[in-house]
C-alpha cells in the first residue's frame, strides 16, 4: 500500500485538532454510529479542559488505496520540543492559517522548522466562513512569511486550499462547492512525496525514536518512522545514542501501527511507516533503534535550549501530607526524571541537600502543565518563582528575548505599549491598526514577561490576545522591577475567622476566605502598601452580655482572590513559594519564622 506521512502545524487555536476530527470522519475511520468526543485527538484531561494540544499524537486514514499517517502537533511555543521532533519523521506538512488572523508568531516558529528540513508545505486557509475572514490578505502574508524565512523556489510555489475545518470542507477555489475534504486528501496524495528510504543500498533496519509513551500492559513504547529495512516481532535489535554509542540490545516484543484513532498490533513494520515498538528498558527519545549490523546513528534534530528554570521542592509547611500521598523528595525526583526522559525540552538538576530540584524548560505554560499533572497524581510540592536562564558570550551576559504579538482593541493599546516598552524593557517592532483592533509586535526580555499575562488581561478588560515565541539571545537589559505591593502574612496557626478578615479588608485584598486553614508565614492577602505586614486572621469579636443595636449584623466580606496555578507562580516574589497539593494552592514565605525572615533579609543586603 502507498504511504504518506504528514504533520499538521499551525498557531494555537487555528483549528488543527478540529480538522483532524473531520479528516477521520470523512475517510471512514469511524463507524456511522460510533460516539466520538469533539477534538478526539486531545485525549489528555488537561488538553480537554484548556482547549489546547500539549502532546503530539499520530493517527492514520486510508484514501483511495493510500495510507496517510497524520500527526497532530501542539501550537504553543512552550511545547515546541514536540513539534521539532515530529517534523523529522514526516515528508510533508499541512500549514493551517486562520483566514482572519493570518500568520501568527507560532506559525512563524513551526514553519521555519519545516522549511529548514526541506519540507514543501500545503497551505490551508482555515475558517474562511468567519465574518472577519480575509483569505486573500492572509495568503499574501503567508507568502511574505515564507520569503522572510528564506524558503527556496519549490517551497514558495506552494499549493493552497480554502477551508472550514468545523464545517468539514476544503476547496481550491473560494467559491467552490464547499461539500467535503476530498480536495485536501487528493492534494496530500499528489503533492507529498512517498517516504524516502535514507539507506537504499542497505536493507538493515533503522528507526529514529521521536516520542516515548507507556502502556500498562506492555511497558515503554517508542514511536518513530522506519527509515530503512523491515522489522518483525521477536527480532533482536540495538539502541544507539546520538553519538553512536550502544545503549542496549533488546528483543522487540510488540510492534504497533496507527490505524484510525487506535493502535493495532502488526507482525512486520515496513520502511516509511510510523510505528511504536516495545521491549526496550533504557532507549529513549532521539536514540536510533537499528539492526545489530548498523554502527551509525541517524541524525536527530537539535532541540532549542530551555529559557526558564523553576525549583520543585518538598512541601515542608505545617499542613504538609494532609492532602497528597506523594510527599518524599525521592518520589518527586523519580517523577521528574521520568518526565525529562519523554520530554526532551526540559532538563532536571539536583540541588545541594537533595530536598529540591531545578527544572529548566521553555516557558511558564509548560511548567504549569507539568505541576498540574503532578498534583493530579497526588503529589505535594513547593514551587519557586520562575527564573530566567542567562548565558555568557565573550564576557557579555546574554538573556532570552521573546517576540510578543498582541491583538487588542484600539482603546487599550496605549496602556499595553507603556507597560511593555517602559518597565519591562521591551522594544516595539511593528504596530498596525485595522477595524478597531491594533496589532503590536515587540521584542521583550523573558524576565519582563514573567507574571505579565494576568496584568495584561486586566489592562485590556479580558479582551486582549497575547502570543509569545523565543526570538533570540541578546545582551542583558538591566534590572526590571518586580511586584510593587507587599503582602499580608499570617502570624498564627489555625482557621481564619470572618470577623478578622473583615477588619483586615482595609489593609488590602484577601486571598483566603473564612474557615480556611492558615499557618504562621502563610500569605493571606496583598497589602495596599509596598511593605509586608504580619496580621492575625484568627482574631474573633470580643463577646459581652450587652447587645448593641446595629453592631451585631452579619459580616459581609468582599469576595477574595482565587489564584490559578500559573497566576500564583507568576505572582510570588523571590523570597516566596507556592504550596501545591491535589486540592489546594497556597502562597507562603520561603522562611515561615519571622525572625529567620529578618535574618535572611539582612544577609541578602
Amino acid at each position: 500500500m502507498d504511504l504518506r506521512n504528514i504533520a499538521i502545524i499551525a498557531h494555537v487555536d487555528h483549528g488543527k485538532t478540529t480538522l483532524v476530527d473531520e479528516l477521520l470522519k470523512q475517510s471512514g475511520a469511524f463507524r456511522d454510529n460510533q460516539a466520538v468526543a469533539e477534538r478526539a485527538m486531545d485525549s489528555n484531561d488537561l488538553e480537554r479542559e484548556r482547549g489546547i494540544t500539549i502532546l503530539a499524537k499520530a493517527t492514520s486514514v486510508e484514501w483511495k488505496g493510500t495510507r496517510i499517517n497524520i500527526v497532530d502537533t501542539p501550537g504553543h511555543a512552550d511545547f515546541g520540543g514536540e513539534v521539532e521532533r515530529i517534523l523529522s519523521m514526516v515528508d510533508g506538512v499541512v500549514l493551517l492559517v486562520d483566514a482572519a488572523e493570518g500568520p501568527m508568531p507560532q506559525t512563524k516558529f513551526v514553519t521555519s522548522k519545516a522549511l529548514a528540513l526541506g519540507l514543501r508545505p500545503i497551505v490551508v486557509l482555515n475558517k474562511v466562513d468567519k465574518p472577519d475572514a480575509e483569505p486573500d490578505r492572509a495568503l499574501d502574508e503567508v507568502f511574505d512569511l515564507f520569503t522572510t524565512l528564506d524558503a527556496n523556489d519549490d517551497q514558495l510555489d506552494f499549493p493552497h486550499l480554502y477551508a472550514s475545518g468545523r464545517a468539514g470542507w476544503a476547496d481550491a477555489d473560494l467559491d467552490g462547492p464547499r461539500k467535503d475534504l476530498h480536495a485536501l486528501f487528493d492534494l496530500v496524495v499528489n503533492h507529498v512525496p512517498a517516504p524516502r528510504q535514507i539507506a537504499r543500498q542497505s536493507d538493515d533496519f533503522r528507526m529514529l525514536a521521536t516520542t516515548l509513551g507507556s502502556d500498562p500492559f506492555v511497558g515503554r513504547l517508542l514511536t518513530g518512522r522506519v527509515e530503512s529495512g523491515t522489522l518483525k516481532v521477536g527480532a533482536t535489535v540495538q539502541a544507539l545514542s546520538r553519538i553512536g554509542q550502544k545503549i542496549e540490545q533488546f528483543r522487540v516484543t510488540k510492534i504497533r501501527a496507527f490505524r484510525g484513532l487506535a493502535q493495532q498490533d502488526i507482525e512486520e513494520a515496513q520502511a516509511g511507516d510510523i510505528v511504536s515498538l516495545a521491549g526496550m528498558s533504557k532507549a529513549t527519545v532521539a536514540d536510533t533503534i537499528c539492526a545489530l549490523a548498523v554502527d551509525q546513528a541517524l541524525d536527530a534534530q537539535p532541540i532549542d535550549p530551555p529559557t526558564i528554570t523553576v525549583t520543585f521542592g518538598i512541601n515542608d509547611s505545617p499542613l504538609a501530607g494532609r492532602d497528597g500521598k506523594k510527599v518524599q523528595s525521592r518520589v518527586i525526583r523519580d517523577r521528574l526524571m521520568k518526565e525529562a526522559e519523554s520530554n526532551v525540552a526540559i532538563k532536571i538538576t539536583d540541588t545541594p541537600g537533595g530536598e529540591a530540584f531545578e527544572v529548566a524548560g521553555r516557558g511558564e505554560l509548560q511548567m504549569g502543565v507539568l505541576i498540574e499533572n503532578m498534583r493530579r497524581e497526588g503529589f505535594e510540592l513547593s514551587i519557586s518563582r520562575p527564573q530566567v536562564l542567562f548565558r555568557e558570550e565573550n564576557g557579555t551576559t546574554m538573556e532570552p528575548v521573546e517576540e510578543v504579538t498582541i491583538d487588542v482593541d484600539d482603546e487599550y493599546s496605549g496602556a499595553v505599549i507603556e507597560k511593555l516598552t517602559g518597565t519591562r524593557k521591551g522594544e516595539m517592532v511593528d504596530m498596525r491598526q485595522q477595524g478597531g483592533k491594533t496589532r503590536i509586535v515587540a521584542h521583550v526580555p523573558s524576565r519582563g514577561l514573567i507574571g505579565y499575562h494576568g496584568e495584561f488581561l486586566t489592562d485590556t478588560r479580558g479582551t486582549g490576545v497575547l502570543n509569545r515565541v523565543f526570538h533570540e539571545w541578546a545582551p542583558h537589559k538591566g534590572p526590571i522591577p518586580g511586584r510593587r505591593a507587599g503582602v499580608l502574612i499570617s502570624m498564627e496557626d489555625g482557621e481564619a475567622v470572618a470577623y478578622a478578615l473583615w477588619n483586615l479588608e482595609e489593609r488590602g485584598r484577601m486571598f483566603i476566605g473564612p474557615q480556611e486553614k492558615v499557618y504562621q508565614g502563610m500569605i493571606i492577602g496583598e497589602h495596599s502598601r509596598d511593605n509586608d505586614l504580619e496580621v492575625n486572621p484568627l482574631k474573633g469579636k470580643k463577646l459581652t452580655n450587652v447587645r448593641a443595636s446595629g453592631s451585631d449584623e452579619a459580616v459581609r466580606l468582599t469576595p477574595h482572590i482565587n489564584f490559578s496555578l500559573e497566576e500564583a507562580i507568576a505572582y510570588i516574589d523571590d523570597d516566596e513559594l507556592v504550596e501545591v497539593t491535589p486540592n489546594v494552592i497556597r502562597l507562603r514565605k520561603r522562611f515561615l519564622d519571622p525572625h529567620e525572615r529578618k535574618r535572611q533579609a539582612r544577609a541578602a543586603q
